[in-house]
């Protein structure tokens, strides 16, 4: 079910806050854990006997590792877990992409391939296996206790606003917020929750899915059928249209979360604002980044310590490489994740150096270089992301990089050019200072009266015009729901 969709806000959101905020207290948690399961069997049914039943095996083999006396025995059931999260999401996600590669090597040798049925993949997979294993990972080092009741670890894992594309929340940041969200629950933040919604909603329909109407097609072209003009259209309105459309699930993630009196952390922080690609990776799907850090690069920095450079350059290599491989079983993916791996160790081995040359600089001229260098090269690398292959890729690429006439395939509309011109003005909305302050204020700040009636005003005109566009639209998915 998707957060745009008619049938989500016009049906199952209505009737789950209704029933919601008119039930008891001690009833909520079970109101909402019910609409979790609904919510999800509705898109993918066969696939909530998945969650459910490892959510069951994760929860009493983290309570006996957690009263286990023996330090082997604990390793012995985190391994246990670990293998059965990770061994779900191999088998969904990655044994066709490994069965398909092993075939191509025998292929090369002569020999027969491995017949396999396509696996479909269960949505979300990637993001509820890595919040199970930030659970057993906390309470195995100690930073976080084991649920006591099932149920409330299966709210935390199934939870529907965060349930499909995240954010990623770590259990210590999380189980807090089991018992005490509805003390959160105030007018306030029913409020400032639904203005949340609603400029997630604004975001997707009327920027996102103008400029996936266009990457689609002209990714959808042939690569030798691409003239230079368009593949650069293609890239720009792709790097648009990835951002506001997860961006946008993400705001509507943590309005739906803070109506619920739930506090999600920030999942973007004006990701095209960077000044360099490591910069970028704090600000673009924050709670991913975060997982990686905590989970991969640490511990790996950690272990290969005592190796100088090299530390720098494998640390920053896997985890990004680790990065592409999540988001899609294919080698564009992972060609995406190691771009960005060696862009970072790039800047991690010279960053003494650039800075020497950036002080002799003036600061506007140094930022500006730094802004446009950084969002050429994600722009750039995005192409692998989106393309469907790594050869359409590097075929696509070099139509970007060398002259080729206009083919007339793609004609840029006017209403192209106005959602691009909105798209590009909310991206670097926050690089004076005003922008910045008005963005802290609508987010973060106190509201007066005055500012309510202003937010109210403008959140209903967004949602009048997203609904009208939702209705008269077939484009309407999000792209994170595939990863």
């Amino acid at each position: 079910m998707v957060f745009s969709s008619i049938i989500f806000i016009f049906y199952f959101l209505p009737l789950f806050f209704l029933i919601y905020y008119l039930a008891d207290k001690k009833y909520k948690n079970g109101i909402i854990l019910t609409g979790s399961i609904l919510f999800y069997a509705w898109g993918a049914p066969k696939f909530i006997f998945v969650i459910l039943g490892t959510t069951i095996i994760d929860f009493y083999v983290v309570r006996m590792m957690a009263a286990a006396n023996k330090n082997s025995k604990r390793k012995l059931l985190l391994c246990t877990s670990l293998c059965i999260n990770f061994g779900l999401l191999f088998y969904f996600k990655y044994c066709n992409f490994f069965i398909d590669n092993l075939n191509y090597v025998l292929n090369c040798f002569g020999s027969k391939p491995i017949l396999l049925a396509e696996i479909i993949l269960p949505i979300g997979i990637s993001f509820f296996t890595f919040e199970t294993i930030t659970y057993v990972a906390d309470v195995y080092k100690g930073i976080a206790k084991p649920v006591r009741h099932f149920w409330d670890y299966q709210l935390y894992i199934i939870l529907f606003p965060k349930l499909i594309a995240g954010p990623i929340i770590a259990y210590h940041d999380f189980e807090g917020q089991i018992e005490d969200h509805t003390e959160h629950e105030t007018s306030e933040n029913k409020l400032r929750g639904l203005y949340r919604f609603c400029i997630g909603l604004g975001k997707k329909v009327m920027i996102a899915n103008v400029m996936g109407v266009a990457s689609d097609h002209i990714f959808g072209l042939p690569a030798g059928e691409l003239d230079t003009t368009t593949a650069w259209f293609g890239a720009i309105s792709y790097t648009f249209q990835i951002y506001f459309d997860f961006s946008g699930y993400s705001d509507m993630a943590l309005g739906l979360g803070q109506m619920m009196g739930f506090r999600f952390p920030e999942n973007f922080n004006n990701p095209y604002t960077a000044l360099s690609v490591t910069e970028f990776w704090r600000r673009w799907h924050i709670s991913l980044s975060t997982w990686l850090y905590t989970y991969v690069f640490t511990p790996l920095s950690i272990s290969l310590r005592n190796y100088g450079i090299l530390t720098v350059v494998i640390s920053c290599i896997t985890t990004f490489f680790i990065s592409g491989l999540w988001h899609g079983a294919a080698w564009h993916f992972i060609a995406w994740g190691l771009l960005h791996g060696i862009a970072i160790t790039y800047e991690a081995l010279t960053r003494k150096t650039r800075k020497k040359i950036f002080k002799k600089i003036p600061p506007v001229i140094g930022n500006t270089i730094g802004l446009l260098c950084t969002f050429s090269f994600v722009c750039c690398s995005y192409v692998f992301f989106r393309a469907k292959d790594i050869n359409y890729s590097l075929h696509y690429l070099g139509h970007m990089f060398s002259w080729h006439p206009d083919a007339d395939r793609w004609r840029p509309s006017t209403e192209y050019f106005a959602f691009l011109a909105i798209a590009i003005f909310f991206s670097f909305f926050t690089l004076p200072r005003l922008g910045a302050r008005i963005q802290q204020k609508v987010f973060y700040g106190d509201y007066s009266m005055s500012m309510h009636y202003l937010m109210a005003f403008v959140v209903i005109l967004l949602f009048i015009i997203s609904a009208g566009r939702i209705t008269s639209s077939n484009f309407n998915s999000f792209i994170y729901f595939r990863f």
